[in-house]
Formats: C-alpha cells, sequence, structure tokens
C-alpha cells in the first residue's frame, strides 16, 4: 500500500491542537498572576488568541476556521465572566467534547464515519472514499479511537470542573490536547493500516 504521506500530515494535527493549548494556559496564568480575576484571565486569554489567529493566517489558514478559534475563546471568556467562576471558562469545552463524542459515534453507526469525511474533504475526495468498502469498513473502526479520545477528556475534565480545580483544568488542558491528539492520530493511522489490504492503494486512491 503505497502511502506518501501519514495521516498526522494530511490532518496537521501537531499545529493546530498547539494553538488551541494556548488561550487555555494564558488564561490560568493570567488569573494566577491577576490575584485569581477572572478578568484578568480572560484578557490574557483573549491576547493569546488574537496572536495565534494572526500567526495562522499569515500562514495560509483559512479566516473562517482561525475566526471560530478565536469566537470559541471569547466566548468561552464570557462565560466566566458571567457566571464569576473562573473554571466555567472550560465550560464551553467540555460540552464541545461530549458534543463530539456523541458526534463521532453517530457517524458511525450511520456509515459516514467523520474521519473519512474529514480526511476524504482534505483529500478533495467528496464522498468517493465510501463505495470502497475497505476504506469505509477502516475509517468507521479507526473513528472509535476518536470516540474514546473524547470520552477520556470527559473522564478526566469533568470531576476536575467539579471540583472547581482551575489549575488542574488548564493543565488537563494541554495534557489532553497535543500529546492525546498525538496518540489518538497514530493509533488510528495503524488502524487503519492495518485494516486496509496490503494490495491496497492508498487513501489517495478509493477503489469502486
Amino acid at each position: 500500500m503505497a502511502q506518501p504521506e501519514s495521516l498526522a500530515e494530511l490532518l496537521n494535527g501537531r499545529r493546530a491542537a498547539i494553538d488551541a493549548s494556548l488561550p487555555a494556559v494564558g488564561f490560568v496564568a493570567g488569573w494566577l498572576i491577576g490575584g485569581r480575576s477572572i478578568g484578568v484571565g480572560v484578557a490574557v486569554a483573549v491576547v493569546a488568541a488574537v496572536g495565534v489567529s494572526v500567526w495562522r493566517l499569515r500562514h495560509g489558514d483559512r479566516p473562517r476556521a482561525v475566526l471560530f478559534g478565536l469566537l470559541g475563546v471569547c466566548v468561552a471568556g464570557l462565560i466566566a465572566l458571567r457566571t464569576g467562576r473562573a473554571e466555567d471558562f472550560f465550560l464551553l469545552q467540555l460540552l464541545s467534547n461530549a458534543a463530539s463524542a456523541l458526534a463521532w459515534a453517530v457517524s458511525i453507526i450511520i456509515r459516514w464515519p467523520l474521519l473519512g469525511v474529514v480526511v476524504g474533504a482534505v483529500l478533495g475526495q467528496r464522498a468517493r472514499w465510501r463505495r470502497d468498502p475497505a476504506l469505509l469498513r477502516a475509517y468507521s473502526r479507526a473513528s472509535w479511537v476518536w470516540v474514546l479520545q473524547y470520552v477520556l477528556r470527559l473522564a478526566v475534565f469533568l470531576p476536575l470542573y467539579a471540583a472547581g480545580q482551575v489549575v488542574a483544568l488548564g493543565v488537563a488542558r494541554v495534557v489532553l490536547t497535543w500529546p492525546l491528539i498525538a496518540a489518538c492520530i497514530a493509533v488510528s493511522w495503524w488502524v487503519i493500516r492495518r485494516d486496509l489490504p496490503a494490495d491496497h492503494p492508498g487513501l489517495r486512491h478509493p477503489l469502486a
């Protein structure tokens, strides 16, 4: 099976994961430095998010994706400011992980595994990959790895959020972002390679 690039290269997971963790680190750092001031924490997080957005735009990322990332940080900050609870800065992420776990599981059940949708979109294949039984099966099995990733985050975040452990939430955000995504991509790539027949031409060449 000829594969010119890995799943990690196709998804660009490392950069996206690192970018996503910086505003959370900024929030916790600002919150601590500002004497547990939510306002200071939010300000630092937004500044970090703006910096990440500018950097991503200059490196060719799509403006819409960059805007959504910045908007997410702003909404998380507004929630924390509104409730007066620093841990609520992480509430949006907690809800997002729950929704993502459900969406990925449902996508597998209805035979539109999201890993195939994402990779197919990156490769410009539309839905051609679904007409390849081997690819459809491989993407379905590999997508369960992503479901487990979101479930693991929830298992860690929920107790910390319930206990109001802001610093621990920030640390967990970093540990369960880039390292976990890297592991998830590596394992799901291994599942795909294991499931595809040895003579399969690869992700770029779905078989009708």
